[in-house]
């Protein structure tokens, strides 16, 4: 059987770009367009993956959908487009899998890069993979002005040279770099390194107690095996859990001095102070971490770090898949988010009860907020006859025909 790496699998298939012939892509700040990735395990950190873990994971939840805009309507499309981004982007990877680790590589970056893989002969696409990378440079092709390609370098030694146009390149703190994200090195480094030496504390303060607390002083001279043995003779009767009482004996021979050992460790105000820090950079806040949030609370969360994720993703994903034609045609990738389901029951029940009868909601639609499978029939929208056009109210107060007074 043939093996083949990932690497060969991603980039195989593609014509091998020449380097040679390119340049440094210019900007106008005069950065050297090359990025690399904030190098100081901040991932290590139980504080900043458990914050991180708390954004990727809900927003991976996202439902990404081709839809297109006919005459200001949505319609649906059901693609085989739409099928690779619900069910299986690429072959090592599920939807979910996919979006956890594009946003992972955001957060953690500032940068998520999404290599698009286009089948030659049918023009679809074919695959969607993140791409993790070492460094990446951005280049212009020489006689070709304009023609932006991105090379990455990999940390087992590859390369690979990919015009700009087949990536999705998602970007946050985009501020004075032209091309890339701010890395977060400068911002979250003097955080985490307070939060490893905060951990380091405790780690020697629990070490601390198994020094020594006490010295036993003999006032006679004694053997090294004698003063061994008389030291674990009273270690044993006095220092073990079992001495209940609490209390030694010695005779005029031994005096026991107590060695003081009060370790000086963080309080926990101290420690939330720290921790909250983190979640602030990440806009997060513990309650969303540990799942323990109200619906007021979830909806801040969303509002802030999830729909924006969701709008950014939206725009850049149909701007890379689709061409200008396609675009113009209406053909849209959007992300949704069931923001109803995270409601209260009581909240879900109301909103239940007036946008179905009102023909904003389907049956089935009404049940996927509360979680409930589909029934047939249920994609059928209904409306109250209480209702009725503000235009026509009268007249159907007072029994009248539309053709009024006609025959």
């Amino acid at each position: 059987m043939q093996k083949r790496s990932l690497y060969q699998i991603m980039f195989g298939n593609r014509p091998k770009v020449n380097d040679t012939d390119k340049n440094y892509f210019r900007v106008l700040n005069g950065f050297v367009p090359t990025f690399t990735p904030f190098s100081g395990n901040a991932y290590d950190s139980d504080v900043v993956r458990s914050t991180v873990d708390a954004i990727a994971r809900n927003a991976a939840k996202f439902k990404p959908k081709h839809v297109r805009r006919v005459n200001g309507e949505i319609v649906k499309t059901e693609s085989n487009l739409e099928k690779l981004l619900q069910v299986r982007p690429n072959p090592f990877m599920n939807s979910f899998a996919f979006l956890y680790k594009v946003v992972t590589l955001l957060m953690m970056t500032n940068n998520a890069f999404v290599y698009i893989d286009w089948d030659d002969e049918t023009g679809d696409v074919r695959g969607l993979y993140p791409i993790d990378f070492s460094t990446v440079d951005f280049l212009e092709a020489r006689n070709q002005p304009g023609e932006v390609y991105a090379r990455f370098r990999f940390r087992g030694g590859q390369a690979v040279t990919l015009p700009y146009e087949d990536l999705i390149h998602l970007r946050r703190f985009f501020y004075k770099d032209d091309m890339f994200g701010e890395t977060s090195e400068k911002a979250l480094t003097p955080t985490l390194e307070l939060i490893n030496t905060t951990d380091q504390g405790i780690a020697n303060a629990v070490k601390s107690s198994a020094f020594l607390r006490g010295l036993l002083k003999f006032t006679t001279m004694l053997k090294p095996e004698d003063l061994k043995k008389q030291r674990d003779d009273f270690v044993k009767d006095y220092l073990d859990v079992s001495n209940n009482g609490g209390v030694a004996a010695t005779d005029s021979k031994t005096e026991y001095q107590e060695l003081k050992n009060d370790p000086k460790m963080i309080d926990d105000k101290q420690m939330a102070a720290i921790k909250d820090k983190v979640y602030k950079y990440f806009s997060v806040n513990e309650k969303i971490i540990a799942s323990n949030y109200s619906e007021d609370e979830w909806n801040a969360f969303y509002e802030s770090v999830l729909e924006p994720l969701a709008i950014q993703m939206s725009l850049e994903f149909t701007a890379k898949i689709f061409t200008n034609r396609e675009r113009s045609n209406g053909n849209e990738i959007i992300f949704e988010a069931n923001r109803l389901q995270y409601a209260s029951n009581g909240t879900k029940i109301k909103l239940i009860e007036t946008l179905v009868d009102r023909g904003l909601l389907n049956k089935n639609e009404g049940r996927e907020i509360f979680n409930l499978g589909p029934i047939p029939g249920g994609d059928k929208y209904i409306v109250s006859l209480n209702f009725v056009q503000a235009d026509k109210a009268n007249k159907y107060q007072l029994g009248e025909d539309e053709n009024e007074g006609g025959n």
